[in-house]
């Protein structure tokens, strides 16, 4: 097994050591979780010997219990600023979300990014200025082993990339399975797949570490075309009716795509030429993995085929791409085009796409490239000729609207 397959287990007494000590240090119940609100250590400290029923309000015993907070529970409390926060912030009781007893959350950072939360039910007068000092201390002491831990277990490169690449059957089930190990729980919560094309640099090891990317779980190129790269991510959700990590993710990438590395930095592949991305349907788990890198990556090559797609597409909302980018690319050139397709043509076939895209509409379609009806008839007459197909008949014209479509695919 994987060195970082076990680092989570081997912080955990780290982890609780330290939670123990800010409890006793203030005399409060604290909870440590990471950045994603599943818990990762709990300590109950009460001088009586009895924990008080009253610090067991509903969200606390939830995150006890199951390891984990809601979404609502979490924007909740990130609405009080916590992500941002470098010092401790008090949270009010409210009732109606769950939370009777008022909180304090000291931030866990390190190197000045958000990696968890202590969280201490407040009394009155609860902890002095100089105790919660005293426990910030030891919150860095948390994000410095969080830090070490997310090192240890961030590179998961290659397990990504022999997922993407493989083949379907027994060998992906081995990719998928051994991904899945590296993961631990990180692998079976909700996920989508991004895909970035093309990625301005011919070296497969050529790409940024995950750990910079907000829900990144992890990261990898794979080969695009002939001699190309694509950039691929797997992002975690919190909701499959959100995406917004994912399509974050893809906006940055695709800059950094179109205009080489860092900040105005040219990749070894150059930069400056035009990139999209992709972003596939939300999964749960791993088991759909090769599915979800397949919407992907076809609506990234639905948004570089079509601009009004892009730059980032998401499977859902390519609409017929769909089905055009699962035919294989030898059948999306079908010979009635080919005549059409030749560049003394190219202004007959954008308005053949353009009256097809309109539904027939003859007024629409002048209006829109810009000619007068006469005109337009002229060029559709042009173009049956050169296709033999007749654009009063339906297949006809779905046989050329897909045949124009896939060309440019």
């Amino acid at each position: 097994m994987r060195e970082n397959a076990r680092v989570s287990g081997e912080y955990r007494g780290d982890y609780q050591e330290l939670v123990d000590e800010i409890s006793a240090l203030l005399g409060v119940p604290a909870t440590l979780e990471n950045r994603d609100f599943e818990l990762i250590a709990f300590g109950a400290y009460d001088s009586e010997g009895d924990l008080d029923p009253s610090a067991l309000d509903p969200v606390r015993t939830r995150s006890i219990l199951t390891r984990r907070s809601t979404t609502a529970v979490r924007t909740w409390f990130e609405g009080f600023g916590i992500t941002r926060a470098t010092g401790p912030v008090r949270i009010p009781p409210t009732p109606e979300a769950g939370v009777y007893r008022g909180r304090i959350c000291l931030p866990v950072r390190h190197r000045s990014v958000v990696l968890g939360y202590v969280w201490l039910l407040d009394d009155d007068p609860g902890p002095t200025d100089a105790q919660l000092a005293a426990a910030m201390q030891v919150t860095s002491r948390i994000g410095a082993l969080l830090a070490d831990e997310a090192q240890a277990g961030a590179d998961l490169t290659r397990e990504l990339r022999a997922v993407l690449t493989a083949e379907r059957g027994w060998q992906r089930d081995m990719a998928v399975a051994e991904l899945r190990t590296a993961l631990g729980p990180r692998g079976e919560g909700l996920h989508a797949v991004l895909c970035v094309a093309p990625w301005p640099s011919a070296d497969p090891d050529d790409a940024p570490s995950a750990r910079t990317v907000p829900g990144a779980t992890a990261l990898c190129t794979v080969p695009w075309g002939a001699t190309g790269q694509s950039l691929a991510l797997l992002v975690r959700l919190r909701s499959a009716d959100v995406l917004t990590p994912a399509l974050t993710a893809a906006t940055r990438f695709v800059r950094e795509a179109e205009g080489g590395r860092g900040e105005g930095a040219a990749g070894p592949g150059g930069g400056g030429g035009r990139a999209a991305a992709g972003v596939s349907g939300a999964r749960v788990g791993l088991g759909e993995l090769g599915a979800a890198w397949q919407e992907a990556a076809s609506a990234a090559r639905a948004a570089l085929a079509e601009p009004r797609l892009g730059p980032v597409a998401e499977w859902g909302a390519i609409g017929p791409y769909r089905l055009l980018t699962a035919l294989p690319p030898e059948s999306a050139h079908d010979p009635v085009v080919q005549a059409l397709l030749a560049p003394a043509h190219r202004e007959l076939a954008r308005t053949a796409e353009v009256f097809l895209d309109l539904a027939g509409q003859a007024g629409r379609t002048a209006a829109e490239l810009g000619i007068h009806r006469q005109t337009l008839y002229y060029r559709l007459s042009r173009v049956e000729q050169l296709t033999g197909l007749d654009l009063d008949d339906g297949e006809d014209r779905l046989l050329l609207h897909m045949a124009l479509k896939g060309a440019r695919l």
